[in-house]
């Protein structure tokens, strides 16, 4: 590592102690608040000593479905769950949601540990622990195997590439916000290269990584990804090295097949030869590290701000639900300024493009129609510069 990545790693250090605890300081706006996460125990070998938790509604339908949430750094089940709202849209759309978490014994920050080996491979350590949760998901609430899906911000991110990865028959899909793709670290110092500047490498090197995690040979799982373009803890950069390794995996072109701008964001989506979309990409303007927030289609609001957790006109966990599938919707993302790229393909009518939340992450209206002036927002929470110099190794220390 160079002299200068030394330097920026110890300046953002620098000023830890001025945070009590950074767990606190991601609970801030939960305490008055009872969560509805249920903790479950006994879910089988939990070599990644992780902590179970989920919620399911009342009027849970047979063979419903599954999301896995996965917490960032210095977050909790709980919190993430209240910041993004996944409870309540589980409540609402009628699906299952499990929220695995982190130990501080297993990592000091409460990060999943995304870039040790030991804790990435197949039915090993962390990974396996999530795999078991979801079986055991499985077998007490008769979760549609075909319909189990997972998202994460930051190192949950990161993490939600892992079992994508590692476990592609369990997944119809994920969603990763400010996450990185997988097999780019195999240690601390590899991860922090990753995280403060993103190596541009081969599509094909990517996908290998993704195809070499298993004995799997596809069908593989749908991705939306998600970055905000301000983010000074995970180098933005980092989204297009996921598209292009999951692009590669689909064998999509890396032309993208659709451009436009949702909620003001722009959005990019690759779509197969159904007309099905397979990869979306959404660049956040100007937010910091953290996930998005704002009013969904149905004027509805999921989710508070707090510690990277973001306003910023555009709701992802609504956007990623409805890309999994789970909000009953049907028709074209409400977009303007539409670009074609791939002017040799006309856009499919009779199979229109489902977007979602996450990440992520992470609108039907035709692309002909133009969006209607957006909600004027509140200036985001600028959460990366408060904490950026207490947290950059997101998942860095074991």
């Amino acid at each position: 590592m160079s002299l200068l990545k030394n330097v920026e790693y110890l300046r953002r250090f620098a000023k830890l102690h001025q945070f009590n605890s950074l767990e606190q300081v991601a609970r801030n706006f939960t305490s008055a608040t009872r969560s509805p996460l249920v903790e479950i125990n006994g879910f089988g070998a939990n070599p990644g000593h992780l902590r179970m938790w989920s919620f399911v509604p009342a009027r849970l339908e047979r063979a419903a479905p599954l999301v896995v949430v996965l917490h960032g750094c210095g977050q909790t089940a709980a919190g993430y769950d209240q910041g993004a709202g996944w409870s309540t849209l589980a409540e609402r759309y009628g699906f299952a949601l499990l929220m695995p978490e982190q130990r501080r014994a297993n990592n000091a920050q409460g990060c999943f540990n995304w870039f040790n080996p030991e804790d990435t491979a197949r039915d090993h350590g962390e990974a396996c622990s999530i795999r078991r949760m979801i079986a055991r998901m499985v077998k007490d609430h008769g979760i549609d195997k075909r319909r189990i899906f997972v998202t994460g911000l930051s190192a949950g991110g990161a993490m939600t590439s892992v079992m994508l990865a590692t476990y592609p028959e369990v997944f119809a899909a994920g969603a990763v916000i400010a996450g990185l793709p997988y097999g780019v670290a195999s240690n601390v110092r590899e991860a922090l290269d990753g995280m403060l500047q993103s190596n541009s490498r081969p599509a094909g090197e990517l996908g290998d990584l993704v195809r070499g995690a298993s004995t799997h040979q596809g069908p593989w799982p749908k991705l939306s990804v998600w970055h905000g373009s301000a983010d000074r803890m995970v180098d933005p950069a980092n989204a297009s090295e996921i598209v292009k390794q999951w692009l590669d995996v689909h064998r999509l072109p890396a032309a993208p097949m659709f451009e436009g701008i949702v909620d003001g964001h722009p959005h990019q989506v690759w779509w197969n030869a159904d007309g099905e979309t397979i990869v979306e990409s959404y660049t956040i303007t100007d937010m910091a590290h953290g996930t998005p927030l704002g009013i969904a289609d149905n004027d509805e609001r999921y989710g508070a701000e707090g510690a990277f957790l973001i306003e910023a006109g555009i709701s992802s966990s609504y956007h990623i639900a409805n890309f999994f599938g789970l909000t009953k919707r049907i028709g074209q993302p409400r977009t303007t300024d539409t670009t074609v790229t791939d002017a040799s393909k006309p856009q499919p009518p009779s199979a229109p493009l489902r977007t979602p939340d996450v990440a992520a992450v992470l609108r039907p209206l035709s692309p002909r129609q133009a969006e209607p002036p957006p909600r004027r927002r509140r200036r985001a929470i600028d959460v990366g510069a408060i904490i950026t110099r207490a947290l950059t190794a997101v998942g860095l220390m074991k």
